[in-house]
């Protein structure tokens, strides 16, 4: 029964959130959406990350590990964070329009719509799988802690390495299509969780997904 209604959340998100809205608010199930989208990008952020640590490794002993640890728990953290962000800008938004239902039940629906992004992180471990090995990682040795110029060089160098410049894209793409197939799940879940109408709950979920989206955009080339 379960997976039949993840499924339906995924394929007629009107008809889940319809019934769900009949039923006592819970951020039960939720939470571990989120929670299971938190593990996957922490899974990737690790491989990432793994980069990160091999250039600066020389600085000082145990970096490595250091980093390898904060960049786990710093996307895990980071969805929870940003959840309660998208809720809180979606429930603000849909106030102009009068929107009426608790904060509670808002953050609910919009957990709901986060199961889609947990795919677009499972295909963006396999991405950086297969990219993260042709990625070319400068060295920083201690002597750099003394000149930041030299730290800031080797960044620029890991960043412009043309497979992680080609990987950071392809990994950006798949983060945009699968935030609009989340986008169109909120939309449902925004109508019926302040009781908007579709263009309401539209244009409340849109804007800021869409000027999000720009901003990855601008991110994305600017590398």
């Amino acid at each position: 029964m379960m997976v039949k209604s993840l499924v339906n959340i995924l394929i007629n998100p009107n008809a889940f959130f319809k019934d769900a809205s009949a039923e006592k608010e819970s951020l039960k199930i939720p939470g571990l959406i989120v929670l299971a989208l938190g593990v996957v990008s922490a899974v990737n952020a690790y491989l990432v990350g793994g980069l990160t640590g091999k250039m600066m490794a020389g600085m000082s002993p145990g970096m490595e590990s250091i980093i390898g640890i904060s960049t786990i728990f710093g996307a895990l953290f980071a969805v929870f964070i940003i959840w309660v962000i998208w809720a809180g800008v979606f429930y603000l938004l849909s106030s102009l329009f009068k929107g009426k239902g608790t904060f509670k039940r808002t953050l609910e629906f919009v957990g709901f719509g986060y199961l889609p992004q947990i795919f677009g992180a499972l295909l963006s471990i396999i991405v950086a799988v297969q990219y993260l090995p042709k990625v070319i990682v400068p060295r920083i040795t201690s002597a750099a802690i003394e000149d930041p110029q030299l730290i800031q060089e080797a960044v620029n160098a890991l960043m412009h390495d043309p497979a992680m410049r080609e990987m950071t894209q392809i990994i950006s793409i798949i983060s945009i299509v699968f935030l609009l197939w989340s986008a169109h799940i909120w939309i449902s879940g925004l109508q019926h969780s302040r009781k908007l109408t579709v263009r309401d709950a539209a244009l409340c979920v849109g804007i800021p997904v869409v000027l999000y989206i720009l901003y990855m955009i601008y991110s994305m080339t600017g590398i």
